[in-house]
């Protein structure tokens, strides 16, 4: 895919009074293999539950990660899991790769009108992360799985409601994303969409639909931090 995008300098988000941030990769770099512990973790998971060999539970967590949008909806679906008993196996990680960034602590500060997390993941793992870099309180809210029901991006359905949550409208609502795919149908309601592109596999996985096409992509970058300095608002 690749985006027909203006310059990140030349960016303009005065139109925005919303600004959701998706957690894992992209509020921090996926260079520092935190999510990596996290899937190691699900499969881990999958792998103790089923009684399987390492390489087979991969092959299922990847399998319900694609059929159901998250590799837990495929084992509550299929095997009745507790999600609590999950979350909590699959986020009790080591963090201290992590560290404070205060370029990116003043970028988000100075961003005007509120601010959200929106994350497939648990709501104490996005807080302990927030924590570690020194970021917990520039949000007003953290949206986790339970926010919306177990019904993960990128079904519709869940933009729709944490916005509704929120009573943001789509068309002031900025979205940053590392996964392209969860971008497509926050641009169907109307939001500005920024892509965080990285080369970790994960952004490269995922269910086949939405489809997403550089229609779906407003402003694509590498670098959060340098994007929020740069932007006009």
């Amino acid at each position: 895919m690749q985006p027909a995008l203006a310059t990140d300098a030349s960016a303009d988000f005065r139109h925005i009074d919303v600004w959701v941030f998706d957690l894992d990769n992209t509020l921090y770099p996926a260079e520092s293999r935190i999510f990596a512990q996290v899937e190691a973790r699900m499969t881990l998971f999958v792998q103790q539950l089923l009684g399987l060999e390492a390489y087979e539970a991969r092959r299922v967590q990847k399998a319900y990660y694609r059929e159901h949008g998250t590799t837990l909806n495929g084992l509550m679906r299929v095997h009745g899991v507790d999600p609590e008993a999950y979350l909590a196996f699959v986020h009790d990680i080591d963090v201290s790769a992590l560290g404070t960034d205060a370029n990116l602590a003043q970028a988000i500060a100075r961003l005007p009108g509120r601010r959200f997390v929106f994350t497939n993941g648990c709501r104490n793992h996005a807080s302990r992360i927030l924590e570690r870099l020194a970021l917990a309180g520039f949000f007003e809210e953290l949206w986790d799985i339970r926010t919306i029901a177990y019904r993960p991006k990128p079904d519709l359905e869940s933009y729709r409601a944490v916005l509704g949550r929120a009573g943001a409208k789509p068309e002031q609502t900025a979205m940053f994303d590392d996964i392209a795919r969860n971008l497509a149908p926050a641009h169907e309601l109307g939001c500005t969409t920024v892509w965080l592109r990285n080369e970790s596999e994960w952004s490269k996985q995922g269910p086949e639909h939405p489809q997403v096409s550089a229609a779906h992509i407003d402003y694509e970058t590498s670098k959060l931090c340098e994007f929020l300095q740069t932007i006009r608002i």
